[in-house]
C-alpha cells in the first residue's frame, strides 16, 4: 500500500521538516513500518552533509558486543574519510547507529561511498550540499522526533510510509533512497516494479550499486544513471515512464527541484495541489489539506504525466 508525499516553497524556505510530518503522518494507515525522510535544507558553502548508519535498529539486541563493534565501525569511518582527504567539520549522532557528518571533500562521490560502504554494517544514506536523508522504523512522529525534524527548515521536502510487502522491515529497505553516486538526489515510490531483476542487472552491469531488494531503489538508480550521461531530469523521468513496467507513481527530488511521475495505467494515487508560493502532493488529499489552513483546490495527475518544479 505505502504512501508517499512532497513539497516545494518557491524563492522561500518553510518549516519543511514539520511539515511533512504532518502529512506522513496523516497517512499512517498507509504504511506502520517505517518512516523515511528526504530533507533539502540551505547549502552549507563547500561541506557535503552525509548520513549514514553503521547498524541495523535490530542489531542492538545482538547484546554488549554490538555496541564495541559500532564504535569501532564509526572510528573506522573517520580514518577512511580522512585517508581521502576529507575533513570532517561537524559530527552528530541521531542514534547508536545513525550519524550526520559535515565534510569538505571534493573528490569522486563513487569512490568514496565505495571505500566508506566497504566498512561492515555501513550504508551512506546520502550525500548532498543540502540532502539529509533520514529513515528508521517507527510513524512520522515518531521518526521525526528521534531526528529532531520538527526544527528543520529547507526549500523542499520529500517523504514516505512503508507498509513492506516484498522486502524486510529495517532501514536498508525504507524510503527514500539516495540515487547512488549522485550528490543531494533522492526517490520515494508507491507500487510495484514488474521488471525490477531485469533492470538491476543491466545496471549491476554497468557498475552501479544496490543496498536493497526493494524494488523502489531501482528508480533512483535508473535515474542516476541516465542523468550521466546527457539527460535531464525531465528527460530521465519521460523514460522511466517508458522502460520501467508495472504500476507506480514516484517523486524525485534534487537539490533545486522537486517532479513526480505516474505509469501509463495510473493504477497508483497522487493527488497535487499547484498554489503561487507552495507546491503539495500526496496519496492522499488530506496529507495536503492538513497543512494549508485555507481552503485549497487540488487535481489528479493523469496517466503517464511527468512535472517538474523548481524552487
Amino acid at each position: 500500500m505505502c504512501g508517499i508525499a512532497g513539497i516545494i516553497h518557491r524563492d522561500a524556505t518553510g518549516s519543511i521538516g514539520r511539515e511533512l510530518t504532518l502529512m506522513l503522518q496523516s497517512m499512517k494507515h498507509r504504511g506502520p513500518d517505517s518512516t523515511g525522510f528526504a530533507v533539502y535544507g540551505v547549502p552549507h558553502e563547500d561541506q557535503l552533509a552525509i548520513r549514514f548508519k553503521v547498524a541495523e535498529r535490530e542489531d542492538l539486541a545482538a547484546g554488549f558486543d554490538i555496541h564495541r563493534q559500532i564504535k569501532q565501525r564509526r572510528k573506522e569511518v573517520d580514518r577512511r574519510i580522512q585517508s581521502l582527504g576529507g575533513g570532517i567539520v561537524a559530527a552528530e549522532q541521531a542514534t547508536d547507529y545513525a550519524h550526520l557528518y559535515r565534510v569538505k571533500y571534493d573528490g569522486d562521490l563513487r569512490r568514496f561511498a565505495d571505500y566508506i560502504e566497504d566498512v561492515e554494517g555501513t550504508e551512506i544514506l546520502s550525500i548532498g550540499s543540502a540532502l539529509e536523508l533520514i529513515k528508521d522504523l517507527g510513524d512520522a512522529e515518531q521518526v521525526a522526533q528521534q531526528y529532531g525534524l520538527d526544527d528543520f527548515i529547507g526549500t523542499h521536502a520529500m517523504g514516505h510510509v512503508r507498509m513492506a510487502t516484498e522486502s524486510d522491515v529495517d532501514i536498508c529497505s525504507a524510503h527514500p533512497f539516495w540515487a547512488y553516486p549522485f550528490s543531494d538526489i533522492s526517490v520515494v515510490h508507491n507500487g510495484q516494479l514488474t521488471n525490477y531483476w531485469g533492470k538491476r542487472r543491466e545496471l549491476e552491469r554497468k557498475g552501479l550499486r544496490f543496498t536493497s531488494n526493494c524494488d523502489s531503489e531501482l528508480i533512483a538508480v535508473y535515474l542516476a544513471d541516465k542523468l550521466s550521461g546527457d539527460d535531464s531530469l525531465e528527460d530521465a523521468m519521460h523514460k522511466s515512464v517508458q522502460e520501467l513496467d508495472g504500476v507506480f507513481t514516484y517523486v524525485v527530488a534534487t537539490s533545486d527541484s522537486l517532479g513526480m511521475a505516474k505509469d501509463q495505467l495510473a493504477a497508483k494515487p497522487m493527488v497535487l495541489y499547484e498554489g503561487e508560493d507552495c507546491i503539495a502532493m500526496a496519496s492522499e488529499e488530506v496529507a495536503i489539506r492538513c497543512i494549508f489552513p485555507h481552503e485549497i483546490e487540488t487535481v489528479d495527475p493523469y496517466a503517464g504525466e511527468v512535472r517538474v518544479w523548481r524552487k
